[in-house]
């Protein structure tokens, strides 16, 4: 049987720059902050995956416009008489061309300048943003799906979630720090949720995530996994799916994230 309508595909979009405010900050829990932006730059946004990074670039100071570059024939133009931005990947949880909304999610006990700026953000302070600029199509229309995290991939399990149909079947593996870190996860595929804490690791020293995951019975027919962690956390569960479980590579898509704060690299990808 044909297998084409589960192809993956990866997808490029044009460089754009964006100059956005802060339009209202919704408080999800006490340690996520969803901030709603928008601006006339926002026009034409579009994002078409769900696990998505825009580049936030926040001003040094707080309230103050960033130094958003313009996009040149090699890259990025910065103004050089202003200092360049602090810059990191986040998802774009919901976009909506109709109100001209943007909303992303913040983990406000991670550290760092992005962190800093969502904890004290008020409406009308500046943000600029960068990206998409790519987009990796995983179809919906598996028999299930395998999506595993830590807390700063809820919002793109969120997204996930929203877009399944209810013909299929998501598995889905959080893991947080606190008990009061969890939210309300919709869709309307059949959903089978675990939460996990951080202090549940096993005597085998593996990490809560990794153990959560070792437990699960994947259903029958064709499949695909999702992870988005802390790298030494990817890693783990990604070695477990593939070498133990013999899930093939093609069929798994594990983000690192973040990185503990003894390693030099904060954020990497690996497919």
């Amino acid at each position: 049987m044909s297998t084409d309508h589960l192809k993956v595909e990866k997808i490029q979009h044009p460089i754009k720059t964006r100059l956005l405010t802060v339009k209202r900050i919704s408080d999800l829990n006490p340690s996520m902050r969803r901030i709603t932006l928008t601006g006339d730059d926002l026009a034409g946004f579009y994002s078409a995956a769900f696990d998505d990074h825009v580049k936030l670039m926040v001003p040094d100071v707080i309230g103050e416009k960033p130094n958003v570059p313009a996009v040149g024939p090699t890259g990025l133009v910065f103004d050089e008489s202003k200092a360049k931005p602090a810059m990191r990947d986040y998802t774009p949880r919901r976009y909506d061309p109709v109100t001209n909304e943007l909303d992303i999610d913040f983990v406000l006990h991670h550290e760092g300048p992005a962190t800093d700026w969502a904890s004290h953000a008020e409406p009308g302070h500046f943000v600029g943003i960068g990206g998409p600029r790519g987009s990796f199509i995983i179809p919906t229309a598996f028999d299930w799906h395998l999506l595993i995290g830590d807390e700063t991939a809820i919002p793109a399990i969120g997204r996930r979630l929203e877009e399944l149909p209810a013909t299929t079947k998501a598995i889905v593996v959080i893991q947080t720090k606190t008990e009061d870190a969890k939210i309300e996860l919709a869709s309307q595929c059949q959903l089978e949720t675990y939460w996990v804490r951080e202090i549940e690791a096993g005597l085998d020293s593996a990490s809560a995530l990794e153990s959560a995951v070792r437990k699960l019975r994947l259903p029958e027919g064709e499949g695909y996994v999702w992870a988005g962690a802390e790298y030494s956390d990817v890693q783990a569960v990604r070695q477990y799916l593939t070498q133990e479980l013999g899930i093939d590579k093609s069929r798994i898509r594990a983000s690192s994230y973040w990185r503990k704060p003894t390693a030099e690299a904060q954020e990497q990808t690996t497919d």
